[in-house]
């Protein structure tokens, strides 16, 4: 038996027992995986039944208990599936067919099995519009077949699962694949949820990429059709696929209402080795380059020197949306080889000051992070220093003194298990200067990868308070472990009996956060079950 230890708001791996006859032995695990409205399939409860022997034998009977399951009404339907080849549910492969929820479930059936081990998974089905607070929960009670009962007496009553949706999935739309989600609250609480719209192919620029856009108006249960926000079409006279924006970021001004979206637009392609636009592309042409890669994006500020930076504005909360200012030549230094907003979402400081995380890469083609901000409604931009080189993509808080905290990707966590930690910089003067904060590479391990940050305020005893939210795949290597964590002290610390686990699978780990109210927190990220998805958790959650 394998014996599972947690503690209160820390989500555990999986629950895992084995039970068995003379001939069969079982294994029973529920990973840690959202279960998403808007999918048919989601995998709830995986069982492995392995054969003691070689003689073959059929699956009669399989008992199901709901146990654990906040509202029944939540469930259309339950079905059991084979696993794929590498052990994951293949909605091509059901066993027998899908039934109506109830306490218990009886699944008969005749399945033969001449292999030395079965692998196959419980599925719920859940019905469109739910409250995301709820958890779901499927544990196997009784196992029969041709052989005689199995013994599950040492299988434990699974620990449930959190409800969220599948707001993108492959193909949905006619999109090949969602990537890069940034998402904010409005000022009317309506949710906006970003990100490339991929047409073709998953690949980065350049490509046929747009930047689309849901809203939810009832925080986050149904989202509305996509919008196209920003969107090059074929100018100058260049395919779609040679006009792609990417990376998106959404800000709203806390104080008149308005949001933006900044997207980073690359116009066709430049030559790996000189740098120099290549003309003559159509349709049909395959070269391919991104502005991180080689000499993707060049210094200068025209538009076959360099990648340009743009921003959309909406007055009637993310509705409609005006034609893109281009603000390059206002935020990028001539030397630069690229300047760009960084995904996610960006933030108001308490003078109103607008801003935006930002990367790009230097006069040496290095990469660093920075901030971008505007001190007159978005009018006028102004690009800080950068804060840190070797870093890319990053978010911003506001903490308790004034003071602006820059969380950083840094390239040097790729793979690194002794020195691995996002890097952490702090600025009193809009990044005029800055200081590396204590934390700093010690904290908040990463597989280099982009992750969010967000600071969130509640009322207690009649007091305003806050909190600091961090989520990232929490993995030296892998884009797995999507974990969400609290700090309680600006970001000086992370308790561990605080975190809670998300999604254990791999997916592209991309994420941000945002406060659906007081009591409620967003996070929209790229899962191992959906291109992207939404899930809540309870403040009561993090803080008691």
């Amino acid at each position: 038996m394998k014996t599972i230890f947690f503690m209160p708001l820390l989500t555990i791996c999986f629950a895992c027992c084995t039970g068995h006859t003379e001939q069969l032995s079982v294994i029973c695990e529920q990973p840690v995986l959202p279960v998403l409205t808007m999918k048919d399939t989601n995998p709830v409860l995986k069982t492995i039944l392995v054969r003691n022997s070689s003689i073959d034998y059929s699956l009669k009977e399989i008992t199901l208990s709901l146990e654990g399951t906040t509202d029944l009404s939540d469930i259309e339907s339950v079905g059991l599936y084979q696993a794929d080849e590498n052990g994951m549910l293949d909605n091509d492969k059901p066993i027998g067919r899908g039934l109506p929820p109830a306490g218990k479930l009886v699944f008969k059936n005749d399945f033969p099995v001449n292999t030395d081990s079965l692998i196959y998974w419980v599925s719920i089905k859940l019905k469109e519009d739910i409250d995301l607070s709820h958890w779901v929960n499927a544990s196997c009670k009784e196992i029969v077949t041709s052989l005689g009962k199995v013994d599950l007496s040492l299988v434990p009553v699974s620990p449930g699962l959190r409800v969220g949706v599948a707001v993108r999935q492959h193909n949905q739309d006619g999109v090949h694949t969602s990537r890069i989600p940034g998402l904010a609250t409005s000022k009317k609480g309506t949710l906006l949820a970003i990100y490339d719209a991929r047409w073709e192919m998953a690949r980065d620029l350049q490509g046929d990429i747009d930047i689309a856009l849901n809203r939810s108006e009832d925080g986050g249960r149904t989202w509305q059709p996509v919008q196209i926000v920003l969107d090059r079409k074929e100018w100058g006279g260049l395919p779609e696929k040679f006009n792609g924006v990417s990376d998106a970021c959404i800000l709203v001004d806390e104080k008149s209402g308005d949001i933006y979206i900044a997207g980073l637009w690359m116009y066709g392609v430049l030559d790996e080795e000189t740098g120099k636009w290549l003309p003559g592309m159509t349709k049909d042409s395959t070269y391919w380059i991104h502005q991180w890669r080689a000499k993707g994006s060049q210094p200068g500020f025209d538009v076959k020197e360099t990648s340009q930076f743009l921003i959309s504005k909406s007055t009637d909360d993310g509705l409609t949306w005006s034609e893109p200012v281009n603000i390059t030549k206002q935020t990028k230094k001539r030397e630069w080889w690229l300047y760009a907003p960084a995904p996610g979402h960006g933030i108001t400081l308490s003078d109103g000051t607008l801003l935006f995380p930002t990367q790009g890469r230097d006069e040496a083609g290095m990469s660093f992070s920075n901030i971008t901000y505007s001190k007159d409604g978005g009018e006028t931009w102004i690009a800080s220093n950068p804060a840190y080189k070797n870093t890319t993509e990053c978010m911003a808080v506001q903490l308790s003194d004034g003071s602006i905290m820059l969380n950083m990707r840094d390239n040097r966590n790729r793979g690194n298990t002794e020195v691995n930690g996002r890097s952490i910089a702090t600025t009193a003067d809009l990044g005029e200067t800055w200081t590396e904060h204590p934390t700093s590479r010690k904290a908040l391990i990463e597989p280099t990868c982009m992750a969010s940050i967000h600071k969130h305020l509640f009322n207690r005893e009649d007091k305003e308070q806050s909190i600091l939210l961090f989520v990232n795949p929490e993995s030296y290597s892998m884009r797995n472990h999507i974990t969400l964590k609290v700090s309680f002290d600006d970001g000086n610390s992370w308790p561990v009996e605080k975190r809670i686990l998300l999604d254990e699978y791999s997916g592209r780990g991309y994420s941000c956060i945002t406060s659906i109210d007081e009591n409620r927190i967003g996070i929209l990220y790229e899962s191992s079950q959906a291109d992207i998805i939404f899930q809540q958790v309870l403040l009561d959650e993090l803080v008691k």
